[in-house]
């Protein structure tokens, strides 16, 4: 067994609607022996080794569903077990995923499987462990030899649970995840740990672990400032004990002795625990503690040991949420068992686990337990008495080992008062305020307990999964903080996908919006664009641009080109969009990824309304389009057609609902909204300067489909009417979508039109121009699409034009370098095309040069282009006076002096051609 491909969904995606991993996997022998026939011996092994897929309900939907499926009946296949183990193990890890689905591909063994994830290293690691671990469960015979033969999966999956740990959101960040998603608010890591940002645009607010984008930087400094702390809260009369900085063995020694024996020795500035020596008895003991608080401080502080349980406080935006008891990890004796053998009974419990894995973290033997064991006269073999506990550590933190009870409903109020002051007092909006008293429950005032520290970023695990007691949310009030209740978390979202159109259509939905007043943020197939600037240029139509514009901190709206390609290699960037639409699905991109027929690459686009939330706007002149209706649950299904007659369309607007349409008027055509019984006229087609006048079609319709998403996102008509009268199709609007360049004797149209329906729609356009002179065309196809693509390209062109220079874009993408060139050639020739009107060009900039210079006064260029800019710059920068005009090699014709042509060719006193009896254009020379 072997996997072919691996792809990772960080979105909604053909496979599901939240993120996954396709592994396509071939079972090569495999195929032919599903579990049932490899035999008990495999399943037990399997079953012994990931004992939590007896929970695993399958396609039964309870639990012992897969254990049914891997030992009833024929059994299942290797492709199955692959998911549910690839599973598991992120459970094992701490993950909560639950999703899989193994589907064959068509290919004889090959099988894609797909499986949930939350991080996405963690889920490809566990699709390699999951791999190994088969292969070592085979019978030899049914290996392929690619398993080390020192494979230990015990250790292997032990490796497994560091390495997703350590790329794991920790428990305080994960906690808050949960939250926000509880509260529906979109959230994105922005890094390997904990930074993530909630919200999206203008709207965002970030974290990284409980650090707030509210957290003033100088309270955070005040808070790692143990001294700093101690005497401002000493200043306000809260509780604290006497306390010396020190910067030398010495004066700790000195410093211990006047503040009094017991004393705390830690480093000034460390947390977590670390370095922190307590009830220090003699100088011995704080030279010791000294040495090891200088390996995390340059300061040290001597504090006066406060008898009492230490206390975890929570304070959130002034308000206390939770209290936690921690008690520093131990054993208890039990008079036969030594310590070594109680420890490894400790972290036998299933609560323990690596790191912060699990609710508690394992005990383990280092300078610290050891320094404590010795302390008592005690070392690993040691049997201490029945009952008596022996601490492992000095401090109660979770991360070394201890537990915590929680205490929230037995705080007394003068110390719910006294955190609540503590944290004001430093200036944290999060403050984790330890606390030492021996009775929580009553004041310190009674007590004497007091205040040891104040934290910034507070660990959340012992109040979210305490060992005993309640457990407290303590992630819901900083989101509640961030975003109090009503406060907006989304910017509006619109996802435009088609095969031709997304990018025009995009470009005029911004620019309503940025005529409306917002600032925009636009992903597009040339870049990504922030309030009208290009910030990164390039193909720009996948999630990581689409997450690069909810990032943006001054975007108020999105607007978000969604192409095939992102769809199938990553899924979308956000968990929905308010609109999405869907312009068209034609042919391109076809045999590629999968992708084979229209119906397949329908299903690709249709995922855009699959989630949209507001509104679903579909093309009810394409029936793939239309299609699409019964898959989407947004609150409004708008269509767009140009017939105004369209039976489909005439019932949903009865019934209520929206639609734009095209209706003939006596100035031309009207661009018209129906909607819950309204009938609004919005806009005359001529007077969108983006349709030359109502002839360019294509751009009518994606007007309409401008309209109807900005519509449903609540634009209001005269700002989209503003908008569309405003919108052309220039370089600087529109880069390579039907721009006109007329400062030349000639007419250069340049165009990116790169797929059959996108050359038919720019060959219709230059049908309606009145030329005068000829019609020219720069034609090229890429290099990746089908053969019967290229000749479709070739025939929509066959019989327009006077001229044709044939070219390759400059990625061959496979092909050879003149196999583009050739193939269309040879298709227009078959198409009926005289081949002395055909000229091969393979590279770009020479094949738009040969065109500029064969075109005359009068004629008519069209340039299919794929480097955009470059072309757009060759063209403007044309001088035909720099060029010795040259004709056309179609047909020459040398008149003799005196000659009689009358009856066969008919002179056009305009043109600097002549036509014969079939109407062919022939050349002109010297004005005969």
């Amino acid at each position: 067994m072997k996997t072919l491909e691996k792809s990772v969904y960080v979105g909604p995606n053909l496979y599901a609607l939240f993120p996954v991993i396709r592994l396509t996997v071939d079972l090569e022998e495999l195929e032919q022996w599903p579990s049932v026939k490899l035999g008990a011996s495999f399943t037990d092994a399997l079953l012994a080794a990931l004992p939590g897929l007896h929970e695993h309900g399958c396609s039964y939907g309870e639990p012992g569903g897969f254990v049914r499926r891997l030992t009833e009946d024929e059994g299942t296949w290797m492709g199955h077990v692959f998911e549910h183990v690839a599973i598991e193990l992120q459970n094992v890890a701490g993950a909560q995923v639950t999703f899989g689905k193994t589907r064959g591909n068509g290919n004889a063994g090959e099988y894609d499987v797909v499986y949930e994830y939350e991080q996405e290293d963690v889920g490809m690691a566990a699709g390699t462990l999951a791999l190994q671990l088969l292969q070592s469960l085979l019978p030899e015979n049914l290996q392929d030899g690619s398993l080390d033969a020192d494979f230990n999966f015990d250790e292997a999956r032990d490796a497994f649970i560091l390495y997703a740990q350590r790329r794991a959101l920790g428990p305080s960040t994960a906690s808050l995840v949960r939250a926000a998603e509880e509260r529906d608010i979109p959230w994105q890591r922005l890094n390997r740990y904990s930074l993530v940002q909630f919200g999206h645009g203008r709207y965002g607010k970030r974290i990284q672990a409980t650090v707030t984008s509210e957290t003033r930087n100088i309270a955070v400094e005040i808070a790692s400032d143990k001294e700093e702390t101690h005497n401002l809260l000493g200043d306000l009369g809260l509780p604290v004990p006497g306390q010396r900085l020190v910067y030398g063995e010495r004066e700790a020694i000195r410093a211990a002795e006047r503040l009094g024996y017991p004393v705390v020795v830690k480093p000034l500035n460390a947390n977590h625990g670390r370095g922190v020596s307590i009830n220090l008895m003699d100088s011995e003991e704080v030279k010791v503690a000294y040495a090891q608080a200088r390996q995390h401080s340059r300061g040290i502080l001597v504090e006066r040991f406060i008898e009492g349980l230490d206390h975890r406080l929570l304070v959130v935006d002034g308000e206390l949420i939770a209290a936690s008891k921690r008690v520093p990890g131990h054993v208890v004796g039990d008079g036969t068992s030594t310590i070594e053998a109680l420890l490894e009974e400790v972290n036998s419990d299933p609560r323990r686990g690596i790191g912060h894995e699990k609710v508690l973290t394992r005990l383990e033997f280092d300078h610290q337990a050891l320094r404590l064991l010795e302390l008592r006269g005690y070392d690993t073999q040691s049997v201490p008495p029945d009952g008596e506990v022996v601490y492992l550590r000095s401090t109660g933190n979770l991360s070394t080992g201890g537990t915590a009870i929680d205490v929230t409903d037995l705080l007394h109020p003068d110390n719910r008062e006294m955190a609540q002051r503590a944290a004001k007092a430093i200036g944290l909006d999060v403050a984790g305020v330890d606390f030492l008293t021996t009775d929580i429950s009553k004041s310190y005032r009674e007590t004497g307990g007091a205040i040891c520290e104040v934290n910034a970023a507070p660990g959340f695990r012992m109040h979210v999964a305490p060992s005993e007691g309640q457990s407290r949310d303590a992630a819901g009030p900083v989101i509640d903080m961030l975003f109090p209740p009503g406060s907006p978390t989304r910017i509006p979202i619109a996802s435009i996908t088609g095969t031709n159109g997304k990018t025009t259509t995009t470009r005029m939905v911004a620019h309503i919006f940025k005529l409306a007043g917002h600032q925009v943020g636009v992903a597009t197939s040339d870049g990504v664009y922030i309030d009208g600037h290009l910030t990164v240029d390039g193909d720009m139509t996948g999630p990581a641009s689409a997450r690069m514009v909810l990032r943006d901190p001054t975007v108020d709206v999105a607007v978000l080109e969604t192409a095939r390609g992102g769809l199938l290699r990553r899924g979308m960037g956000y968990r929905r969009p308010n609109v999405g639409a869907v312009l068209n699905v034609a042919a391109d991109h076809l045999g590629l990824r999968g992708i084979n027929t229209l119906e397949d690459l329908a299903k690709v686009k249709r995922v855009v309304v699959e989630v949209a939330q507001d509104a679903a706007v579909l093309n009810a002149d394409d029936p793939l389009c239309l299609r699409m209706a019964d898959y989407t649950k947004a609150e409004h299904l708008c269509y767009v057609t140009m017939n105004p007659k369209h039976p489909l369309v005439r019932e949903h607007i009865r019934s209520g609902g929206r639609a734009v349409v095209l209706e003939e008027g006596i100035n031309g055509h009207m661009i018209t909204f129906y909607g819950s019984g309204s009938h609004i006229p919005l806009l005359w087609t001529h007077l969108i300067p983006a349709t030359l006048e109502g002839r360019a079609m294509h751009n009518v319709q994606n007007a309409m489909f401008a309209a109807a998403i900005t519509y449903s996102m609540e634009v209001k008509l005269e700002d989209i009417r503003h908008g569309l009268r405003t919108f052309d199709t220039t370089f600087f609007q529109a880069p390579g979508r039907m721009n006109v360049f007329d400062e030349h004797p000639f007419k250069v149209i340049l165009d990116y039109g790169h797929n059959p329906a996108a050359i038919q729609a720019m060959v219709q356009v230059v049908e309606h121009f009145e030329t005068k002179g000829r019609r020219l065309v720069v034609l090229a196809a890429p290099g990746d699409r089908r053969d019967e693509d290229v000749h479709e390209i070739a025939r929509l062109c066959a019989g327009k034009f006077d001229h044709y220079i044939c070219r390759r874009d400059d990625s061959t993408r496979g092909r050879g370098p003149e196999e583009v060139p050739r193939l269309l050639r040879a298709s227009l020739i078959e198409a009926g095309v005289e081949e002395s009107q055909i000229e091969l060009v393979p590279d770009e900039q020479e094949a738009v040069q040969r065109g500029l210079t064969l075109a005359r006064p009068g004629d008519l260029l069209l340039v299919f282009a794929d480097a955009i800019k470059r072309s757009w710059e060759q063209i403007t920068h044309f001088s035909p006076d720099d060029t010795e005009r040259q004709t056309a090699p179609t047909a020459s014709l040398q008149i003799e002096p005196g000659a009689f042509i009358a009856q066969d060719l008919e002179l056009d006193e305009q043109s600097s051609f002549v036509r014969d009896e079939r109407g062919v254009r022939l050349a002109r020379e010297d004005g005969d």
